[in-house]
């Protein structure tokens, strides 16, 4: 049986309380935790080298972590500007290079905000820029052992709501959804608080692009903060925001499916990816 894996999204607060500085030592003191998976922050640009990227992957080799990597925020695949089209392109290029070269095996993106065009206009240009960015990293040879994961977006006037997002996916065997549970929580107003709004989730991955990829999703979960715009911020276990945790793990555990869980707790990621897994196991356990 394949396990869930779970991990944290960048460096969390207790990391550096300890003393370290460099995402070189992350691996070792992820495997201390008991944790299996790291999601490497590029959200404000791809600006490590490919000796570094080799050494974090050398490490998370040696302590078995499964990596990621999280693509820059400024990726806009619906914009009308051909420069920013031309950045996009760059960054998503970029992105699976260092991922190639720090053998993390899934890139997570955002697929960007509609502008003053209709929605559906936008996702249709989307579509096409993402089509040609694509085929340039097939021809380059950057999806060989990298998937692009596309990740529902938690505010109103963003793309990627989990409709776009499984469209997305249909595009290619090289994409997996990254469902993003506090996104869909803030977006919806306080949605995705029972097990049947989890369930309904991966029944709907399944229905577009089969059981196989519904079972290893990548994840992004924490308490968040939300308005009427959608997320306003990101906060810790110990707060009082949703969504809950439990119905997911007793979902993914009660089907066998085995995602990569990153949690994206504001400086507390790892203490609270420690919790969702604990009750993971406890649940397969049938506790």
């Amino acid at each position: 049986m394949n396990y869930a894996e779970f991990g944290p999204a960048g460096n969390p607060d207790a990391f550096y309380a300890e003393g370290h500085k460099a995402s070189l030592d992350m691996p070792a003191w992820l495997e201390n935790q008991e944790l299996n998976a790291y999601e490497y922050q590029c959200s404000r640009g791809v600006h490590l080298g490919e000796k570094t990227a080799m050494a974090i992957g050398e490490a998370a080799r040696l302590h078995g972590i499964r990596l990621s990597i999280h693509a820059p925020y400024f990726i806009s695949l619906a914009t009308e500007d051909e420069v920013t089209a031309a950045n996009t392109r760059q960054h998503f290029l970029k992105s699976l290079k260092a991922a190639v070269w720090m053998g993390a095996d899934r890139v997570v993106f955002h697929i960007g905000g509609p502008g003053k065009q209709r929605r559906d206009d936008a996702f249709a240009r989307a579509r096409r820029l993402f089509a040609s960015i694509l085929e340039d990293a097939e021809k380059q040879g950057l999806l060989d052992e990298v998937s692009l994961a596309p990740e529902t977006m938690g505010k109103q006037n963003q793309l990627g709501n989990l409709q776009e997002v499984l469209a997305l996916c249909q595009m290619s065997k090289r994409l997996v959804p990254a469902v993003d549970f506090g996104h869909l929580h803030a977006v919806s107003g306080g949605g995705y608080v029972t097990r049947e709004e989890y369930i309904d989730v991966f029944d709907q991955i399944a229905a577009s692009l089969g059981e196989a990829v519904a079972a290893r999703i990548h994840i992004h979960f924490s308490k968040i903060e939300f308005t009427k715009a959608g997320e306003r911020r990101h906060w810790t276990f110990q707060d009082q925001y949703g969504p809950p945790y439990e119905p997911l793990m007793e979902t993914i555990a009660e089907r066998g499916y085995s995602p990569r869980v990153i949690c994206e707790s504001a400086g507390s990621q790892a203490v609270d990816a420690i919790v969702m897994q604990e009750y993971y196991r406890k649940r397969l356990a049938g506790k």
